[in-house]
């Protein structure tokens, strides 16, 4: 069997020979083509993925046939995977199930050669001025929004003071909604599905690198030095380190776990700017990696050590090495606490969270968390309980149960549970706005409805309509928090600007499914209202 690697503007096309258990046209199987009919619009016409994950043994270790049978049939909560029980038979379930566990064959490389190959960059834009330039028109480039929207697969530079469009430009296929900026708010970095890592010069309105880090990405962070950017991989199973200035490849890193018998796709990492050092969550072993990007990071000492002051024993140097955390229990996600010595950890495989305590190593405490708490959306502020006291508490969305979740950061405790209209995805805020406002976008009734909590009751005390049937989810603040901007996720869309203290809407900014707006200043400066 041949096969070819060619790029499109969306992605991976895949060319496969006659052989193939894909085979195209005339030679496809009944199953083949009930995978091409309803699932390779997402998850891509090879099963390396697109806007779903790839449907590869590698990718489904966690995933066991009989719940594969229950997603293909009930959808999936939390994502974009929709119910077809009332479109196939159970045989064609239980038929489509067969083929996503078989393997594919060859297996598919992307490798240091394809990802360098796969480097574009723009020479003329890596010499353009450092200050923002006429395309902006006056605006404060720390007030700035960029838009994600997926309906046509394009983003939008939004001024937040005036709450006017100032540019559009195309994106790659299947955005991921959070992209990620540069410390100084000039760049930007896109991470798409299916591994393409996008550069953007907001001051300049132009795309300064793009490079394939992988075939199936969960999402990229960029250093708090604003020299690297590091890249998430279900598929192949890695980290990939690039070089920010140009997207060049530094460093592939393989997840393989501390007894060096297994590989796994990773969760999420995120950049720990106090720290020097981005954290990852591995999916499928229980291990949390941090990796420093200082020079001057302490060895990192793996195996037998007879002296760890003298060093004798196996120590590696620190920078971009992995220090392991090893848990008893898979992290899907997680959230920073303020001082970013602990990461307050969600497991979709268990109701209960974990505090990890990153400099120890090791666990320190449970959570106590109902349903499937969304832990990466969470937020902080401060609390004057009953008596007083003021507190930090972080508040977390609920992916399975209608609820957000109000935890003391000292205590770990749980303060409060809110009651909202349905499971929602996020929670955003901002210092100056008494309010949080939360989605039940994973309720089918109430998919169009925001809740308005007060920071200090703990009440839902306003709700924010669409129409029926309509999504209305993720809300962000602009730069000072005057305005809270909400997403209607449909192809005829639109940003809703909602005064943020009269909960009026003020206007409406039509949109393209708009997943996704993230505020310049509130991001860099990693505000207590959004999540980091």
């Amino acid at each position: 069997m041949s096969w070819r690697l060619a790029f499109s503007a969306c992605g991976l096309v895949v060319s496969l020979g006659s052989g193939s258990s894909l085979a195209n046209a005339a030679g496809a199987t009944a199953v083949d083509a009930l995978y091409q009919a309803h699932c390779a619009a997402c998850h891509g016409e090879t099963r390396f993925g697109g806007i779903g994950p790839a449907l590869l043994p590698e990718n489904l270790e966690r995933l066991r046939k009989p719940e594969a049978l229950k997603v293909i049939s009930e959808g999936r909560v939390a994502t974009q995977m929709p119910a077809f029980g009332d479109k196939l038979s159970t045989e064609e379930v239980a038929q489509l199930a067969e083929l996503i566990y078989s393997k594919v064959t060859p297996a598919p490389v992307w490798d240091a050669a394809e990802i360098r190959g796969s480097q574009v960059v723009n020479a003329d834009a890596t010499n353009l001025p450092d200050k923002p330039g006429p395309g902006l028109k006056g605006a404060d480039p720390l007030n700035l929004f960029i838009v994600v929207e997926t309906g046509d697969h394009h983003v939008s530079v939004l001024d937040g003071d005036k709450l006017e469009r100032l540019y559009r430009f195309p994106s790659r296929y299947a955005l991921h909604g959070g992209p990620k900026f540069s410390p100084d708010g000039r760049f930007v970095y896109f991470a798409s599905r299916d591994g393409w890592i996008t550069k953007f010069d907001i001051y300049n309105l132009v795309v300064v690198a793009e490079i394939r880090a992988g075939l199936n990405t969960r999402n990229a962070a960029v250093s708090g030095d604003g020299k690297w950017v590091m890249v998430a991989n279900y598929l192949p199973h890695s980290l990939v380190l690039l070089d920010a200035k140009d997207l060049s490849l530094v460093k592939i890193i393989p997840t393989l776990n501390a007894a060096g018998d297994k590989t796994s796709r990773v969760s999420a990492v995120y950049d720990a700017a106090p720290r020097k050092s981005f954290v990852a969550a591995l999916k499928d072993v229980p291990e949390v990696w941090e990796i420093s990007y200082d020079p001057d990071a302490e060895p990192v000492a793996e195996g037998l050590v007879h002296d760890f002051q003298y060093q004798e024993g196996h120590f590696t140097p620190g920078m971009f090495y992995p220090r392991r955390t090893l848990l008893k229990d898979y992290l899907d996600d997680f959230f920073f606490t303020q001082t970013y010595h602990e990461i307050l950890g969600s497991s979709r495989s268990a109701t209960k969270g974990q505090v990890i305590f990153l400099d120890g190593r090791k666990k320190i405490a449970d959570l106590d968390l109902p349903g499937m708490p969304h832990l990466g959306s969470g937020i902080t502020w401060q609390w004057t309980d009953p008596t007083g006291r003021e507190r930090t508490v972080m508040a977390s969305p609920n992916l399975n149960d209608g609820v957000v979740t109000v935890i003391d950061l000292k205590t770990y405790e749980n303060i409060k549970e809110i009651k909202t209209l349905g499971p929602g995805f996020f929670l955003r805020s901002h210092e100056n706005s008494r309010y949080a406002f939360t989605d039940s976008m994973m309720s089918k009734e109430h998919k169009n409805t925001l809740q308005v909590i007060d920071k200090q009751t703990l009440e839902v005390v306003a709700q924010i309509k669409a129409e029926p049937g309509q999504t209305l989810a993720h809300v962000e603040f602009t730069r000072d928090g005057r305005y809270a901007l909400a997403s209607l996720w449909e192809l005829d869309g639109a940003l809703v600007v909602i005064d943020a203290q009269t909960l009026k809407e003020v206007k409406r900014i039509p949109a393209s499914k708009p997943v996704g707006k993230y505020n310049v200043w509130n991001k860099i400066s990693r505000s207590e209202g959004t999540s980091h």
